[in-house]
């Protein structure tokens, strides 16, 4: 993590120092089980002011080395590159013009997987053959009407939009449209990064949590995500948290290859009906319910994850993602 925009080396030994006094008395099966009940005593830091050192424009704030694809790149071209470049989402351009014509995210891919109306292209034109699906071009499954932004647009502008629509990323644009930039919730958050809120995470997290259980199939998982309108979504075994799955962790079942090794005739279901169990990340990483606001959020930054669960006894109580740190310190 980059330590110029977190704690200073100093404060981070104090804030660790209590995390561990506090977590004596909780039996850990994982180093990576945080449980807080401390808020930091270091001064807060001011959000806005960060933001205006940029002078509050977009364009300083986004990422600017953007990985693109052509709309005739293929579908499994898109999953590699998400794969390994650990990618939510890649921004489609025109090959000769380098001018924004649509994006593709890892919800478009599982929708296409299983989990939706793109789904059909498998189902109807390849007789649910998985291997000849993803020889596909993008064009047949990602998002035309993208949202994007110019690159004179301010950060005010990218977080209404972002909220509003309900979309973790935005293209930035100059004035002949061609991309330039990317501005995501990751780009916000880290922005966030040292703010001291002295507001317990309960007050902000997501009560109604739509959860699955192991046993629940990958196609399964990938159906009740775009249903609803999620990236991700909590695993229980006999009503116990087990881990969390994500869009993108399906798309790298894909991409790394796992799914194919379960093929015999070349079905997407013979794959997408093993267990989502077998994909859950083993790396648990969670909070309690009073944790401080600003020290959950560096757990999320450390850890490089998008969201954390909110465990009292090993009961899911609720979950808390990058889009509530922007509900909650909205400008």
């Amino acid at each position: 993590m980059n330590k110029d925009k977190t704690f200073a080396s100093a404060e981070k030994m104090k804030v660790r120092a209590k995390l561990n006094n506090v977590d004596r008395g909780v039996q850990r099966k994982d180093p990576r089980m945080i449980s807080s009940t401390v808020t930091m005593d270091k001064g807060p830091v001011d959000f806005k002011s960060r933001i205006s050192e940029h002078g509050g424009h977009i364009l300083a704030l986004s990422t600017r080395d953007v990985f693109t694809l052509p709309p005739t790149a293929s579908i499994m071209e898109a999953i590699k590159a998400m794969t390994e470049r650990k990618f939510r989402r890649v921004p489609i351009t025109d090959a000769g013009t380098k001018r924004l014509v649509g994006i593709v995210s890892s919800v478009d891919i599982i929708n296409f997987l299983g989990g939706g109306s793109k789904n059909l292209l498998i189902e109807k034109r390849h007789k649910g053959n998985l291997l000849a699906a993803i020889n596909e071009e993008l064009k047949e499954i990602m998002d035309y009407n993208v949202t994007f932004l110019y690159d004179h647009a301010n950060f005010s502008e990218a977080l209404k939009i972002m909220l509003e629509q309900n979309i973790g990323g935005l293209p930035i644009v100059n004035e002949e449209k061609q991309l330039v930039a990317i501005f995501t919730e990751r780009n916000a958050v880290e922005l966030m990064s040292g703010l001291v809120t002295n507001l317990a995470v309960k007050e902000y997290m997501t009560r109604n949590v739509t959860m699955a259980t192991t046993d629940t199939s990958i196609g399964q998982a990938a159906k009740i995500m775009v249903e609803n309108g999620i990236r991700r979504l909590p695993v229980v075994k006999d009503g116990i948290f087990a881990g969390m799955v994500t869009a993108s962790d399906i798309v790298h079942f894909l991409g790394r290859g796992d799914a194919f090794e379960k093929l015999v005739t070349g079905n997407i279901h013979e794959a997408f009906d093993q267990p989502v169990g077998s994909i859950v990340s083993r790396n648990l990483v969670w909070t309690g319910p009073e944790t401080d606001m600003g020290i959950a959020l560096e757990i999320m930054l450390e850890n490089k994850i998008g969201s954390l669960p909110i465990l009292e006894a090993g009961i899911m109580r609720g979950i808390i993602t990058e889009r509530d740190f922007l509900r909650a310190f909205e400008l």
